[in-house]
């Protein structure tokens, strides 16, 4: 799994990790756009790193819905340095959504779906980007799509 370096069109390794207790500390609304602290009750978080380094460039919350076969994305985000035109990294986003999408087929096999619920300006971004379906409310990836991803962001 790699993310690419905007101004230089590299490609570095990134992992993916469960959020420790004292990541939540660092894990503010400045850089992060919410207080992470407040989902480490109802959900799994998870922070994306480049290996070997500590800078967390994105984060996932996750609830699993056992009964539905589905893992919900309850709130990803890229670091604010990570973000618009001017971002740093590429990448951040899809790789975090395979991270989900890969956790989802190794419970659910070939029943995985991942969803989410985008904000209204977010929708049609992806929807483009990630070919997620719409299903109303929220935005789902299953069966072709959800091994789309995988294949495009987890190699």
């Amino acid at each position: 799994m790699y993310i690419i370096e905007v101004n230089s069109g590299f490609r570095k390794k990134v992992v993916i990790s469960p959020v420790e207790e004292a990541d939540f500390k660092i894990l503010s609304n400045k850089r992060y756009f919410f207080e992470w602290g407040v989902l480490k009750q109802t959900s799994s978080v998870f922070k994306l790193l480049i290996e070997g380094e500590d800078d967390i460039l994105g984060v996932m919350a996750l609830i699993d819905y056992p009964e539905e076969k589905r893992i919900e994305i309850k709130l990803l985000a890229n670091s604010i340095d990570n973000q618009g035109k001017n971002k740093k990294y590429d990448r951040i986003a899809g790789c975090m959504i395979a991270f989900a999408c890969r956790l989802s087929k190794a419970k659910y096999r070939g029943y995985a779906c991942v969803s989410l619920v985008p904000k209204t300006e977010l929708i049609q971004y992806y929807i483009r980007k990630y070919h997620m379906v719409n299903a109303g409310w929220q935005l789902y990836l299953e069966g072709e799509q959800l091994n789309n991803i995988l294949k495009e962001y987890l190699i």
